[in-house]
């Protein structure tokens, strides 16, 4: 059994190597009101005068105190690194001074001191962070103790508004530690049923399985007071016991009064005062119960102490893994990258990966959305006749006529407006290829754990292939474009009429054809009402023309001007001056009877005249939307198709096809091979801690695995 506190001792040595926070070790917390006489209880138990004295607040940084029993010939725990025996009876280590050795226990208090002042300020601050001293002697029993700051109500120098608060946190923090005993501290002088100590126990220690109670500076009470029935459990029972002890005066520390000394005279006083319970109180009983509990507690924590040693092993030898062992072949390293991230791409694009994302779609799945999903429903929302008016039909046909009225629709106004409305589909189809573009890119980041660790650990490798990739990419995006816009081209460069899907052409002909039989009869007897009408009018005509006919001409020979009337208009020759206005080049018969001013008999044409459909219009307009309609579905569901094939043509296959080879030939270069696998310095600085944590955790559970076979628990 009293093997077992320098087994702990070994493991806190082994995990203050390596900082670890993530084992939490048997050990003794002491705490307790400001001046309750924590320090001198740790000095008593030691044995020498070592700790800062002042008054207010001393211990400013929590102390992490272990001490260990040696005998003048045990050759083990005198050894140093460096070869040398330490032959000093009594000595003391800082963690912070590594190897240093301190003989001279005033100078262990200044350098406590130094180190306090170091963080906490010279004006009463606190720090949180532990300073860690061994002390070695044959006079100590082996036992681990934290000595924390003292608990206080009001803030004094630097020590902010929230400074209770503070310190009731620092002490949370080490007695919420289940493997930890809790030594609470009360001055004798004071109410022991206001302790702040006992209270902060119960809180983490409702039951008492793990707290002791001191009771200090029992010479301090009141004449005709005492403290028997605190001491005997009758005011507040504690489950381990309550210890009174006697601590040194200010005077006794002023005149350097020998511990040796101090304990003689604490035996005497006990005696003295308290001879029933003498036996079971004072520091060296204290010591003794330490030890003992410690012990015992050390023993029933070290089987759950062995699985967290062996579960964190397991942890960290799986973390050290994963950054990887250090390099030796850097080219066939590099190889080995360059495939393993081609292989992830590509296996990215299929489907294949080993990890396979269920947050999100991403590679092949994410391309096949955009080709059936995106670009499917972008070209079926596309209107036939999309920006196309009845107007600009109707003018279509009859600038395709020409001067001369037509008799059917002119074949040529359908190819110039079903090609106007193809050329709508040729940027949704170069949005598609700029979507698959965006994607493969993206993919970059979606290519596996493995291979992405791989790339934290080599950042230069990574920018590498991240830019090889994207040129890859980039040069690939016109070729593709180009493609698309021919498809785009190709259905505008031939309009197939005799196209098998193009029935609607077939059966407007036919609807046509009966149309204009039945018109063709009402149109024949049409115009034989219309001719005989006609020459009876012209047959009236001739008449009433035959007796003016002479004189009319007469007229017109003497240079006067008629209307179609006969009669007289102004005379041209009696003006030499020429009328003003825009009408005056107009010929004479165009004069108007008043003033000379001249009517325009031909208007200019407007730009855009108003048109008013006639029926056969309307009918033909009807046609002309109908085969438009009918052609646009037929090429829509060619680019609809096409489309995706030449994108993954062009782009995705040849991609897949062509990276690792690219890869290879732009980063597989002698003169650049160390360049692009220097290590990133945070994941060395990793694997290096991992290493340390690993070989710490390993040398503890050896040494735990040493005290199964010693049989010591």
């Amino acid at each position: 059994m009293e093997g077992l506190i320098p087994v702990i001792n070994k493991l806190q040595d082994v995990f203050n190597t390596v900082g670890s926070e993530s084992i939490q070790l048997p050990q003794i917390v002491v705490m307790g009101n400001q001046s309750s006489g924590k320090s001198s209880v740790i000095e008593g138990l030691v044995g020498r005068d070592f700790l800062p004295r002042g008054t207010g607040i001393v211990t400013r940084r929590p102390l992490v105190l272990q001490l260990l029993h040696v005998r003048k010939d045990d050759r083990e725990i005198r050894m140093q690194q460096d070869g040398k025996m330490v032959t000093a009876e009594e000595w003391a280590k800082f963690l912070h001074t590594k190897e240093k050795i301190y003989t001279d226990f005033d100078e262990v208090r200044r350098e406590i001191e130094r180190e306090t002042d170091r963080l906490s300020g010279t004006n009463k601050g606190i720090s949180p962070d532990p300073i860690n001293i061994k002390i070695y002697s044959r006079r100590v029993v082996n036992l681990t103790l934290i000595d924390l700051p003292g608990m206080t109500k009001v803030p004094v120098g630097d020590q902010p508004p929230d400074i209770e608060l503070q310190i009731q946190d620092l002490c949370y923090t080490y007695i919420q530690n289940p493997n930890s005993v809790i030594l609470a501290v009360t001055a004798a002088n004071t109410d022991f049923s206001t302790s702040e100590a006992l209270k902060l126990a119960r809180d983490v220690d409702p039951d008492g399985r793990r707290t002791l109670a001191v009771i200090t500076k029992l010479d301090l009470m009141d004449a005709g007071t005492d403290a028997m029935e605190v001491l005997c459990g009758r005011v507040i029972p504690v489950k381990l016991g309550i210890i009174g002890v006697i601590n040194r005066s200010q005077a006794d520390i002023n005149d350097k009064k020998e511990m040796t000394e101090a304990l003689k005279d604490e035996a005497s006083f006990l005696q003295k005062k308290y001879p029933s319970i003498a036996s079971r109180n004072g520091t060296p009983y204290l010591a003794r119960t330490l030890n003992r509990l410690l012990m015992h507690h050390i023993r029933d924590c070290l089987p759950d102490l062995k699985t967290r040693i062996n579960v964190l092993i397991a942890q960290f030898q799986s973390l050290l893994s994963s950054f990887g062992d250090p390099v030796d072949d850097k080219a066939q390293v590099l190889l080995q990258i360059i495939t393993k991230f081609a292989s992830a791409y590509c296996n990215t694009i299929e489907g294949t990966a080993k990890n396979i994302e269920t947050t999100e779609l991403c590679g092949g799945a994410r391309i096949c959305y955009i080709f059936h999903e995106t670009f499917g429903r972008t070209l079926e929302g596309v209107d036939a006749l999309g920006g196309l008016s009845t107007r600009d039909i109707l003018t279509a046909i009859r600038n395709a006529t020409g001067p001369r009225p037509s008799l059917f629709v002119p074949e040529i106004s359908f190819e110039l407006l079903v090609k106007r409305q193809v050329r709508r589909l040729e940027e949704p189809s170069l949005r598609c290829v700029e979507l698959v573009h965006e994607e493969m890119q993206r993919m970059i980041q979606h290519c596996g754990t493995q291979v992405r660790q791989e790339m934290l650990r080599f950042p230069k490798l990574h920018e590498k292939i991240l830019d090889v990739v994207t040129n890859l990419l980039r040069k690939r995006l016109p070729p593709t474009n180009a493609m698309v816009e021919n498809l785009v081209a190709i259905e505008l460069a031939y309009i197939n009429t005799k196209h098998p899907d193009f029935a609607e052409a077939y059966t407007i002909h036919r609807s046509i054809a009966d149309m204009s039989a039945g018109d063709s009869q009402r149109t024949a007897h049409s115009l034989h009402r219309s001719l005989m009408d006609k020459q009876a009018e012209d047959g009236r005509v001739a008449q009433e023309m035959n007796g003016s006919t002479s004189w009319k001409l007469t007229n017109l020979i003497r240079g006067q001007k008629l209307d179609v009337t006969g009669e007289r208009l102004s005379d041209q020759g009696t003006s030499s001056q020429p009328s003003s206005g825009a009408n005056s080049t107009v010929p004479s018969p165009a004069r108007s009877r008043k003033g000379g001013g001249g009517i325009n008999l031909l208007p200019e044409v407007p730009e855009h005249p108003l048109m008013k459909l006639s029926s056969r219009e309307s009918r033909d307009c009807e046609v002309i939307e109908r085969l438009i309609r009918s052609y646009f579905m037929i090429v829509r569901k060619n680019i609809q198709d096409t489309t995706p094939k030449a994108i993954m043509h062009f782009l995705v296959n040849f991609i897949k096809d062509n990276l690792q080879s690219e890869l290879v030939s732009q980063l597989y270069k002698r003169e650049e091979i160390e360049t692009l696998l220097e290590e990133s310095e945070h994941i060395a600085a990793r694997r290096k801690e991992a290493l340390e944590m690993l070989q710490a955790l390993q040398r503890a559970s050896q040494i735990i695995g040493e005290i199964r076979e010693t049989h010591l628990w």
